[in-house]
């Protein structure tokens, strides 16, 4: 095998890959549809017939409603927005406390500052990489409302056991689904076993409209109230008969040309996420070969998106540091997910967390109810911190147009850098 281009030579793949896109000539029609009526929003603030949105956004939801099996589904202009619904719909308030994932998008994990609460981390599994419900366990004290759980790269979390936590202690779920929105969980879909699931709708997701979220839920008050907060709730709420807490609303609606792209999204979904299972899974069989490497692991009786395709690298035993594999990777034409350390910084890292400054005179860690100061060090979250530091390496190129071709050029980089571990090891970087 020829040697590395890290040392000069020839790489793997010399042409770039092809970006992601999901938007077709559906997508087109749909948008230029809703341009001809003139109608961008029909939101109204205030209990009426257009207090939900318009047609558009009314479709979508019906869409997700049958498709997913649930009793509501509420459009927001991002799944951000639908996780600040989500904690003011179900009650959290000021000393609350909220289990979260650190090892995500930073909104999974500080949402509950916004109502003045706590964000308890709670480790992750080693295998999944979704929340360790013993983990969970161990971080529930008196405060404790809910578990924001993260169905991470593109599968569940482990919902039975959550839920079973969750209905022991009185806690509600909501579960991040942005990850893994259309694939499936002990034979229902991912983000409807909790009280309330969130779906993104990102440029950046499986499917997208720009921007764009959607909460999902059985519960009629649970919809309600998520509705109000995204249509200035403090204007409505008494005449739908709805209490008053939490209900100082927001504008979190969806225009009508991003609810119309993503209901042609959501119609593709199932086939975009078969063609990423397809290249996925080819590339798992070769690279289960390689000693040192594990491919993504998935969770029985589930399914998985690849939203994001993780490996575990044995640092320790292969005694080459991850960052040089990557290095070599890259050099052989290969690019890596575009955060450092293999993938985002554990949030107990960012200033918000090390220096508990969120609000001004201290809140809400100030607040009398605030009953202890959580530990937002690396050692609380050891699983994580090894992923972090040594473990994880993960990329985004298993999406069509890509196709099997393209999965053997990156599994024959793999095994290229890994034929030439020792040279990693004696050549210093």
């Amino acid at each position: 095998m020829s040697k590395l281009a890290l040392f000069g030579g020839s790489p793997v793949r010399t042409r770039p890959f092809p970006a992601y896109n999901s938007i077709g000539d559906e997508e087109k029609r749909a948008a230029l549809e809703v341009l001809d009526t003139g109608r961008l929003s029909e939101f109204i603030g205030r209990r009426c017939e257009l207090f939900g949105g318009g047609r558009k956004v009314l479709e979508l939801e019906a869409l997700v409603q049958e498709r997913f099996k649930v009793r509501h589904a509420v459009s927001m202009n991002s799944a951000t927005s639908c996780i600040y619904a989500a904690l003011g719909a179900i009650g959290i308030g000021a000393g609350d406390e909220v289990i979260v994932s650190p090892y995500s998008m930073c909104i999974s994990a500080t949402a509950p500052f916004l109502y003045q609460a706590i964000p308890v981390f709670a480790d992750l599994e080693p295998d999944y990489f979704c929340l360790d419900p013993e983990s969970v366990r161990r971080n529930i004290t008196p405060r404790t409302r809910a578990i924001l759980t993260v169905d991470t790269f593109g599968q569940s979390s482990a919902m039975e056991e959550l839920r079973a936590i969750a209905d022991a202690h009185g806690l509600k779920i909501i579960v991040d689904c942005a990850h893994a929105m259309g694939v499936d969980y002990q034979g229902r879909s991912a983000g409807t076993l909790g009280d309330i699931g969130i779906y993104s709708l990102n440029a950046h997701k499986i499917i997208q409209c720009g921007e764009g979220g959607l909460a999902v839920t059985d519960d009629d008050d649970l919809a309600l109230k998520m509705k109000l907060i995204r249509n200035h709730a403090e204007a409505a709420a008494e005449d739908f008969g709805v209490d008053l807490v939490n209900m100082l609303g927001q504008n979190y609606r969806m225009p009508e040309i991003e609810a119309a792209i993503a209901i042609e999204q959501v119609r593709k979904m199932d086939g975009l996420i078969a063609q990423r299972v397809e290249l996925a899974e080819h590339l798992s069989r070769r690279l289960a070969a390689i000693d040192g490497l594990t491919p993504p692991a998935i969770r029985p009786g589930a399914t998985h998106a690849y939203y994001i395709y993780p490996i575990k690298y044995d640092q320790v035993r292969m005694g080459v540091p991850r960052e040089r594999i990557l290095e070599a990777l890259r050099a052989e034409g290969i690019p890596m997910y575009r955060f450092a350390g293999g993938y985002v910084r554990p949030q107990y890292y960012e200033a918000i967390f090390r220096e508990r400054t969120v609000f001004a005179k201290g809140l809400p860690f100030s607040l009398p109810q605030c009953a202890r100061i959580p530990d937002y060090s690396a050692a609380a979250c050891p699983v994580i911190d090894r992923l972090y530091r040594e473990e994880m390496i993960v990329f985004h190129l298993i999406y069509p147009p890509l196709t099997i071709a393209d999965m053997d050029e990156i599994a024959d980089a793999f095994e290229k850098v890994f034929a030439h571990i020792d040279d990693l090891r004696c050549v210093p970087a």
